[in-house]
């Protein structure tokens, strides 16, 4: 018996070891989450040199090349491997598979945007592996010259806009802090240069899409924000009076005596981080004077009436349409907008708790670099905060979108008859002047449904603005179509 005590004493004792040595090991993983393989700095351009330390986020980025599909705004297909990440020349359209045609699914959309070049060539957006390679090899940018300022949006330009600042004549060297006074200096000035640039002089600059370099400091990892659009622009938007309270910092600083400018690399607190790093690029822009440079309309406000309203005040239209001879605006990808009116934004969840959740490998709990749709991991991105099942989530989803998609056809159906009736009219003789009024209301009804065709949730960042907007732009269609059948002339 004595011995039969010992022998189960002596197994436990070993296993409590084991279990021990273990958990400590465990913990000990949990914490060694960088690899320090390589070395980084501010010039560590390629994500592949990152990787080294961050293997498992850049497994995740190498994989927006494999993005599940999202419903409604789908695409699918792999660029080639030199598109995404060696340094070439703009490929041939034959040599990768293009993302599929909005024209093709929307028809429509030819009439709304006829004598622009969105009416050559509009497609599906892709993950983030495809963005350069798809800007270079838009058709709107081989048969309609565009701005360096397009740069922006779909690469990894943060060195390459130092450089031009450097070559203008911006103090310090290239290794000195992005976030210190030269590094600043030398961000603002190449932005300026090549803002006006043309675009096949400014693309032959970059090598990537957008990569680590674009979101995080090479010494901290903590994130930041590089693109001096998003800081002009979120700075005119601390100096408006339209209430932001799912950006408590800028409400902070509106309290305060405003002598410096509102600067989300010193003021914003790493969650709001977490949705602005993302608001360099998801946003509505336009392109200002003759030096083109990127300009986010939020001077008034982030609605779209508010950004309306400032296109207004300065005069701005992208072109004056084919069929009608409205003055009417391009809307970009106004992700960021739209998400700042929802009960998300409201509710402290940022861009990344949804599109880049954290997931585990072993002990380590990291953000998921793929970043995709939350409905290809509904568990992380949905469940952690809604309790119940992924069956019902993914159908409440589907809900919402199906009626925003409906309300945007609508839209755009009321947008074409306007469109169809102020040129049937013109070509029965109506002056300018008769149809000032029309043209000014297919301006309104345009921009609010192209703002919501242009932004990528189907509505599901803000489900009642969505409908707010897009019935706005039925009422202002309709509308117009009412005072041209005043004039009497034409179907």
């Amino acid at each position: 018996m004595y011995w039969l005590v010992g022998i189960v004493c002596f197994v436990g004792a070993v296993l409590a070891m084991m279990l021990y040595n273990n958990i400590r090991e465990r913990k000990r993983e949990a914490t060694s989450t960088v690899l320090h393989i390589a070395e980084i700095d501010e010039t560590t351009v390629d994500p592949a040199e990152w990787g080294k330390n961050f293997p498992r986020q850049y497994d995740g980025y190498m994989r927006t090349a494999d993005n599940a599909s999202a419903r409604f705004k789908w695409s699918e297909g792999r660029p080639p491997d030199d598109a995404v990440h060696a340094d070439v020349q703009p490929q041939s359209s034959a040599s990768a598979k293009k993302a599929p045609s909005k024209l093709d699914g929307d028809s429509r959309l030819k009439t709304i945007f006829n004598g622009y070049a969105f009416a050559i060539d509009y497609r599906e957006r892709r993950g983030h592996a495809f963005m350069l390679f798809d800007q270079r090899e838009t058709e709107r940018v081989k048969q309609k010259p565009q701005p360096g300022a397009c740069l922006n949006c779909h690469a990894s330009n943060v060195v390459a806009y130092r450089e031009v600042g450097l070559k203008n004549g911006a103090p310090g060297a290239l290794t000195d802090p992005l976030l210190s006074e030269e590094g600043q200096k030398q961000l603002f000035a190449g932005f300026s240069a090549v803002n006006k640039m043309t675009y096949n002089d400014a693309t032959h600059m970059v090598k990537h899409p957008v990569s680590c370099l674009d979101c995080h400091d090479p010494k901290s990892m903590a994130l930041r924000v590089t693109r001096p659009a998003f800081i002009e622009g979120i700075a005119n938007l601390a100096k408006s009076t339209d209430p932001v309270p799912h950006l408590p910092s800028v409400e902070q600083w509106r309290k305060g005596d405003r002598k410096q400018d509102y600067n989300p690399n010193v003021l914003a607190s790493r969650q709001e981080m977490r949705s602005m790093a993302c608001a360099q690029c998801h946003v509505e822009y336009h392109f200002a004077g003759d030096d083109k440079r990127l300009t986010f309309p939020w001077h008034n406000g982030l609605k779209a009436e508010q950004m309306e309203k400032h296109y207004d005040d300065i005069g701005w239209s992208d072109w004056t349409h084919k069929d009608s001879g409205a003055k009417v605006i391009k809307a970009q990808h106004p992700e960021f907008e739209l998400w700042s009116q929802g009960i998300h934004a409201r509710s402290g969840v940022s861009c990344a708790d949804c599109h880049m959740p954290y997931m585990r490998e072993g002990a380590m709990k990291f953000t998921d670099h793929q970043v995709q749709t939350p409905m290809a991991h509904v568990n992380r991105s949905c469940q952690t905060c809604h309790n119940y099942t992924e069956t019902e989530i993914k159908s409440r989803v589907d809900q919402i979108q199906s009626r925003s998609k409906a309300a945007l056809d609508r839209a755009e159906i009321a947008v074409v008859d306007l469109i169809k009736a102020i040129q049937a009219a013109s070509a029965a003789g109506a002056t300018d002047e008769e149809l000032k009024t029309a043209r000014a209301l297919q301006r309104k009804a345009q921009w609010r449904a192209d703002l919501m065709n242009a932004e990528n949730s189907m509505g599901f960042h803000a489900p009642a603005e969505f409908l707010r907007i897009t019935g706005e732009a039925i009422d202002y269609a309709r509308q117009g179509q009412v005072e041209v059948a005043k004039l009497g002339k034409g179907k």
